[in-house]
Protein backbone atom coordinates (compact mmCIF):
# COMPACT_ATOMS: atom_id res chain seq x y z
CA UNK A 1 0.00 0.00 0.00
CA UNK A 2 1.47 3.37 -1.13
CA UNK A 3 -0.54 5.43 1.11
CA UNK A 4 -1.49 4.11 4.36
CA UNK A 5 -4.62 4.42 6.58
CA UNK A 6 -4.87 4.60 9.90
CA UNK A 7 -8.11 2.74 11.36
CA UNK A 8 -7.28 3.31 15.18
CA UNK A 9 -10.54 5.27 14.99
CA UNK A 10 -12.81 1.90 14.92
CA UNK A 11 -14.23 0.59 18.52
CA UNK A 12 -15.79 -2.19 17.19
CA UNK A 13 -13.98 -3.99 14.39
CA UNK A 14 -10.90 -6.45 15.32
CA UNK A 15 -12.78 -7.78 19.28
CA UNK A 16 -16.06 -8.60 20.69
CA UNK A 17 -19.07 -5.71 20.29
CA UNK A 18 -21.81 -5.61 22.10
CA UNK A 19 -24.87 -5.22 20.47
CA UNK A 20 -26.50 -1.95 21.04
CA UNK A 21 -29.60 -1.55 22.89
CA UNK A 22 -31.34 0.73 20.67
CA UNK A 23 -30.35 2.16 17.24
CA UNK A 24 -29.74 5.58 18.68
CA UNK A 25 -27.39 4.28 20.67
CA UNK A 26 -25.85 2.34 17.92
CA UNK A 27 -22.42 3.74 16.60
CA UNK A 28 -21.91 3.70 12.38
CA UNK A 29 -18.14 3.93 11.95
CA UNK A 30 -16.64 5.23 8.67
CA UNK A 31 -13.41 4.37 7.07
CA UNK A 32 -12.09 6.53 4.22
CA UNK A 33 -13.11 5.34 0.23
CA UNK A 34 -9.65 3.91 -0.77
CA UNK A 35 -11.30 4.62 -4.60
CA UNK A 36 -12.77 7.65 -4.01
CA UNK A 37 -11.75 9.18 -7.91
CA UNK A 38 -13.94 6.16 -8.92
CA UNK A 39 -17.94 5.82 -8.95
CA UNK A 40 -18.74 2.34 -7.51
CA UNK A 41 -21.91 0.24 -6.61
CA UNK A 42 -21.48 -0.85 -3.11
CA UNK A 43 -24.40 -3.73 -1.71
CA UNK A 44 -25.08 -5.13 1.55
CA UNK A 45 -27.80 -7.18 1.80
CA UNK A 46 -29.66 -8.88 5.22
CA UNK A 47 -31.51 -11.11 4.51
CA UNK A 48 -32.53 -11.79 8.70
CA UNK A 49 -33.15 -8.45 9.82
CA UNK A 50 -35.76 -8.03 13.10
CA UNK A 51 -37.78 -5.71 14.63
CA UNK A 52 -40.73 -5.73 16.72
CA UNK A 53 -43.83 -4.42 15.71
CA UNK A 54 -44.54 -1.39 18.18
CA UNK A 55 -48.30 -2.02 18.74
CA UNK A 56 -48.02 -6.03 19.71
CA UNK A 57 -44.61 -6.26 20.64
CA UNK A 58 -44.03 -9.24 17.76
CA UNK A 59 -41.51 -10.09 15.92
CA UNK A 60 -40.83 -8.56 12.08
CA UNK A 61 -38.89 -9.89 9.55
CA UNK A 62 -37.64 -8.17 6.14
CA UNK A 63 -34.91 -8.98 3.77
CA UNK A 64 -33.17 -5.72 3.37
CA UNK A 65 -30.75 -4.57 0.30
CA UNK A 66 -28.68 -1.50 0.86
CA UNK A 67 -27.18 -0.12 -2.53
CA UNK A 68 -24.96 3.32 -2.23
CA UNK A 69 -22.50 4.71 -4.60
CA UNK A 70 -19.71 6.16 -2.11
CA UNK A 71 -18.22 9.48 -2.14
CA UNK A 72 -15.35 10.15 0.96
CA UNK A 73 -16.60 7.38 3.21
CA UNK A 74 -17.19 3.58 3.28
CA UNK A 75 -19.59 2.12 5.95
CA UNK A 76 -17.43 0.27 8.37
CA UNK A 77 -19.59 -3.66 7.67
CA UNK A 78 -19.05 -4.67 11.56
CA UNK A 79 -20.68 -1.48 12.81
CA UNK A 80 -23.64 -1.81 10.56
CA UNK A 81 -24.31 -5.28 11.28
CA UNK A 82 -24.22 -4.05 14.64
CA UNK A 83 -26.77 -1.29 13.64
CA UNK A 84 -29.12 -3.48 11.80
CA UNK A 85 -29.16 -5.65 14.77
CA UNK A 86 -29.77 -3.01 17.37
CA UNK A 87 -33.23 -3.15 15.73
CA UNK A 88 -34.06 -7.13 17.40
CA UNK A 89 -35.74 -5.02 20.23
CA UNK A 90 -37.10 -2.12 18.73
CA UNK A 91 -40.85 -1.47 18.20
CA UNK A 92 -41.43 0.15 14.37
CA UNK A 93 -43.41 0.16 11.49
CA UNK A 94 -41.73 -1.30 8.66
CA UNK A 95 -41.90 2.04 6.80
CA UNK A 96 -39.93 3.81 9.56
CA UNK A 97 -37.62 1.27 10.16
CA UNK A 98 -36.47 1.14 6.53
CA UNK A 99 -36.31 5.06 6.39
CA UNK A 100 -34.84 5.72 9.47
CA UNK A 101 -31.64 3.07 8.09
CA UNK A 102 -31.40 5.01 5.02
CA UNK A 103 -31.04 8.37 6.69
CA UNK A 104 -28.66 7.32 9.45
CA UNK A 105 -26.54 6.01 6.71
CA UNK A 106 -26.84 8.79 4.61
CA UNK A 107 -26.49 11.26 7.85
CA UNK A 108 -23.37 9.07 8.57
CA UNK A 109 -21.56 8.92 4.92
CA UNK A 110 -22.76 11.87 2.92
CA UNK A 111 -22.78 9.15 -0.38
CA UNK A 112 -23.15 10.19 -3.54
CA UNK A 113 -26.37 8.04 -3.49
CA UNK A 114 -28.19 5.36 -1.42
CA UNK A 115 -30.93 3.67 -2.04
CA UNK A 116 -32.65 0.80 0.57
CA UNK A 117 -35.43 -1.73 -0.67
CA UNK A 118 -36.96 -3.45 2.53
CA UNK A 119 -38.79 -6.70 1.56
CA UNK A 120 -41.42 -7.17 5.20
CA UNK A 121 -42.59 -10.68 5.15
CA UNK A 122 -46.28 -10.39 5.74
CA UNK A 123 -47.92 -9.15 9.03
CA UNK A 124 -51.68 -9.94 8.97
CA UNK A 125 -51.46 -11.72 5.29
CA UNK A 126 -50.33 -8.55 3.55
CA UNK A 127 -46.34 -8.05 2.63
CA UNK A 128 -45.28 -4.86 2.66
CA UNK A 129 -42.09 -3.46 1.19
CA UNK A 130 -40.25 -0.24 1.59
CA UNK A 131 -38.38 1.40 -0.86
CA UNK A 132 -36.32 5.04 -0.24
CA UNK A 133 -33.53 6.74 -2.56
CA UNK A 134 -31.83 9.94 -1.98
CA UNK A 135 -32.26 10.84 -5.79
CA UNK A 136 -31.65 10.00 -9.68
CA UNK A 137 -29.09 7.03 -9.64
CA UNK A 138 -25.47 8.20 -11.20
CA UNK A 139 -25.37 7.72 -14.42
CA UNK A 140 -22.18 5.51 -16.14
CA UNK A 141 -22.39 3.41 -13.02
CA UNK A 142 -23.41 -0.20 -12.82
CA UNK A 143 -26.20 -0.69 -10.33
CA UNK A 144 -28.02 -3.87 -10.24
CA UNK A 145 -31.53 -4.51 -9.92
CA UNK A 146 -32.81 -5.71 -6.15
CA UNK A 147 -34.25 -8.86 -7.72
CA UNK A 148 -35.85 -9.36 -4.41
CA UNK A 149 -39.00 -11.39 -5.69
CA UNK A 150 -42.72 -10.18 -4.68
CA UNK A 151 -43.78 -12.30 -1.79
CA UNK A 152 -45.79 -15.49 -2.98
CA UNK A 153 -46.50 -17.76 0.16
CA UNK A 154 -46.66 -21.25 -1.21
CA UNK A 155 -48.46 -21.09 -3.99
Amino acid sequence: MSNPVSYDHLTQLGGQSRLPERPEDAQLEKVPNPQKDVSYCVRFTAPEFTSLCPMTGQPDFAHLVIDYVPAEWLIESKSLKLFLGSFRNHGAFHEDCTVMIARRLVDALSPQWLRIGGYWYPRGGIPIDVFYQTGSAPENIWIPEQAVPNYRGRG
